[in-house]
């Protein structure tokens, strides 16, 4: 039965089925199925949809779906092991957020839900970040990574900013920085001092293995 489950749980992913994840997942609660392990089916999962979007054999909408899939269920999964007192080995913390005067959430909420499927800590701070809660966060936590989302060019000027406070605050050298969203380019990442820019949620997810040598 517990394979049917772990099954089900890679189908769902595949076929981006939220519901049917949602409920596999609370099933395999019921049923005593290690919930690490299905976390591990999920990822992989998610690890094939990332590939073939790269491939351009899957497109953004998919990927998007994927994604949704992985938020109903992961969290199902990660308060059963909460209660059991297990923890996912966890690669690294990245500290996530579209910047001030940004509300544009899907694509930074992508990245950071393939972060967490990925073995990431993820601190998702949400939209309109002003840069003293980026560092707030980034020095409470000893985040390895801050991530920074811009789709405008209006606010992609704010990834700047959050990085010259950093210096003034003396902490720019403690955690890796990388940045994306619409407005962005390689040449602006490298410009304004970023470690790292990609334009794909997967392509961000390779890039902070990276970033921390993973």
């Amino acid at each position: 039965m517990s394979i049917d489950i772990l099954e089900g749980l890679g189908k769902a992913i595949i076929e981006y089925d939220a519901e049917a994840a949602a409920s596999l997942a609370q099933r395999a609660i019921t049923e005593k199925v290690d919930p690490l392990k299905a976390l591990n089916v999920l990822t992989v999962a998610i690890r094939q949809v990332g590939d073939a979007f790269n491939k351009r054999e899957l497109f953004l909408p998919e990927l998007v779906a994927a994604a949704d899939v992985m938020t109903r269920a992961m969290p199902i999964l990660e308060e059963e092991m909460r209660k059991r007192g297990e923890k996912r080995e966890s690669l690294g913390k990245v500290v996530i957020g579209t910047v001030r005067g940004d509300i544009h959430n899907i694509g930074k909420s992508m990245v950071a839900t393939l972060l967490v499927a990925e073995g990431f800590a993820v601190y998702d701070l949400g939209i309109d970040v002003p840069a003293e809660a980026y560092i707030e966060v980034v020095r409470n936590n000893e985040a390895d990574i801050l991530a920074m989302s811009a789709l405008l060019t209006t606010t992609a000027t704010e990834q700047r900013k959050v990085i010259e406070t950093m210096k003034e605050e003396g902490i720019r050298d403690k955690v890796k920085i990388m940045i994306g969203g619409g407005a962005i380019t390689q040449e602006f990442a490298d410009h304004i001092g970023a470690d790292g820019y990609d334009p794909t949620a997967p392509g961000a997810v390779k890039l902070a293995r990276t970033l921390i040598g993973k």
